[in-house]
């Protein structure tokens, strides 16, 4: 990346960033087919803008004469696209500061970038729309499309399930389109648009709805007006996490606008599509898609993790995102193959009086997925049935596992009300072994203690298993929000629930901490802020 390590920033709340450790080629993101961009659902109480152009406030003029393909390199691209105001604000400076301290963030969440980044701006400046929006990722995701929050939000853009839903985002047990690159990318610009236009050209004021709703945004920008105040970002009464989620935009806005200016020197990325999107009449597994193309079976996971399992959706999307390079050898391949070998399934015979459960238990996957993929209707078999069975699940990589697992058994999802095993590290152990000790992924294990897979773990280190998720809850019943915050010096847990208005004893059982754990600057702690409440 060509960035200082000892000199880097770094941008909070990477809810998944310990898992991601593929570092693309010095290439990123394009279509070769139209993409389908359905509007949200009539009933949708905020409704996307039929026409996905110019936004409703005109662009400053050096703007609308801007091409993308007079730059070479990405990133002066983007810069020349940067519109949003800047703004001289104690709190970006915070968030400038906290970059200092956390070297590696930007290292990895830009390297992850490059995959879909081209694609994004792409997207952004077709619609004349201001490019820090593909820093806003950044923020939401650190670019892992695979991220996934306490509050089931999901993809590069963090989408919860409802808000999918109002933007035409399919989620069933083949594909979730909220992790889609292609459809979560034209939701989130849909909705940010129709924020844009609900709160009168105000594009900080459609950012902080993106983060915390648009109900919460009007009821404050409301509150203001009629009491005569300014009803602008910086003056309304808003959430601790929605306070900080602006500031952080424009903090990686000025990062990346002036680098030299912090000390930084980010390498160019080429100006150039990293994929091409290949359009296809039937439903094709991952891994020969991978072979097909020449490319490893990773890369094809990485660029569609939209699909929850080893192949596409048997009814759609009919596409496939494939590295530019490879594209052409990858369409000549799928030509000599035939649908019917385009996707892998075992068959098996039933047996007189063998069971769904028991075949589920020979071939390592459960009755639903057997009753899903053969459209049995009631779960009955007879002796002479032939079945579909899915290959082996350990083939798949962890986090499509993990992905298949929450529509597999949605008792297990985040989002879900769980209580908490935290796990004392004895001698010799690892992050690897006490993760095969409780049956779970190490990615897992590392993003609920906030690190890297490969981290090392000090004896008496107390470990979360298994988080407890109960939120905070206010008066309509809305959820927490899930938050990292840094530990600076002299903080303490008292101080810092205080500052939050959480309770030491929640504080305590979301970081696995009792009274005899001390709390040291620059540790990361995880708490659940009513949306509602203010910092004090």
């Amino acid at each position: 990346m060509g960035i200082p390590l000892s000199r880097c920033a770094a941008l909070g709340l990477a809810l998944f960033v310990a898992s991601c450790a593929n570092t693309p080629p010095a290439a990123p993101p394009v279509s070769r087919a139209p993409v389908e961009r359905p509007a949200p659902p009539p009933e949708a109480p905020l409704e996307a803008p039929a026409d996905t152009g110019a936004p409703s406030v005109a662009m400053p003029s050096e703007w609308q004469h801007h091409n993308g393909e007079d730059y070479d390199d990405l990133y002066d691209r983007m810069r020349a696209g940067f519109v949003l105001d800047e703004v001289q604000e104690p709190a970006i400076d915070q968030q400038l500061a906290w970059f200092q301290h956390n070297p590696d963030f930007l290292d990895r969440t830009l390297a992850r970038a490059q995959r879909y980044l081209y694609h994004i701006v792409t997207e952004v400046e077709a619609r004349g729309m201001p490019l820090e929006f593909a820093l806003l990722p950044v923020v939401e995701s650190a670019y892992e499309p695979f991220a996934y929050s306490p509050s089931r939000a999901a993809g590069l853009w963090q989408f919860i399930p409802g808000t999918g839903v109002r933007f035409g985002l399919k989620q069933d047990w083949w594909y979730d389109g909220r992790r889609d690159v292609i459809e979560s990318t034209r939701a989130a610009l849909d909705y940010l648009q129709a924020l844009h236009d609900q709160f009168d050209g105000d594009w900080l004021l459609a950012i902080a709805a993106y983060n915390v709703g648009e109900n919460s945004i009007q009821r404050e920008f409301d509150r203001n007006k009629a009491a005569g105040k300014p009803a602008d970002f910086w003056h309304l009464n808003l959430p601790a996490e929605t306070r900080a989620y602006v500031p952080k935009l424009l903090a990686m806005k000025r990062l990346m606008a002036e680098p030299e200016r912090f000390g930084l020197d980010f390498a160019p990325v080429p100006n150039q599509p990293y994929f091409a999107v290949i359009e296809l009449d039937s439903q094709i597994d991952l891994q020969i898609a991978a072979h097909l193309a020449g490319t490893g079976y990773d890369e094809i996971v990485t660029l569609n993790p939209g699909y929850n399992r080893w192949a596409t959706d048997p009814d759609g999307p009919h596409r496939l995102l494939v590295p530019i390079d490879n594209a052409d050898a990858f369409e000549t391949s799928l030509k000599g193959l035939a649908p019917a070998e385009r996707v892998r399934f075992l068959a098996h015979t039933v047996t007189r009086k063998e069971t769904l459960a028991q075949i589920a238990k020979q071939y390592g996957t459960s009755v639903s997925v057997l009753t899903k993929i053969n459209d049995l209707a009631g779960k009955k078999i007879a002796a002479g049935d032939e079945l579909k069975v899915p290959p082996a699940s350990d083939q798949l990589p962890e986090k499509v596992l993990l992905a298949a697992a929450r529509v597999d058994r949605p008792s297990s999802d985040t989002g879900r009300h769980q209580h908490q095993i935290v796990h004392r590290v004895r001698a010799g152990e690892t992050l690897s072994s006490i993760a095969r000790r409780h049956g779970i992924p190490v990615a897992t294990l590392a993003q609920l203690n906030n690190l890297s897979p490969g981290d090392s773990v000090a004896t008496g280190q107390r470990l979360v298993i298994r988080a407890s998720t109960r939120r905070l809850r206010d008066e309509g019943g809305s959820e927490g929000k899930r938050l990292l915050y840094t530990v600076r010096k002299g903080d303490t847990v008292y101080s810092i629930a205080n500052q939050f208005k959480v309770t030491v004893a929640q504080l305590n059982s979301w970081n696995g901490l009792n009274k005899h754990h001390k709390i040291r600057a620059g540790q990361r702690l995880v708490m659940y802020v009513d949306k509602n409440r203010s910092q004090g």
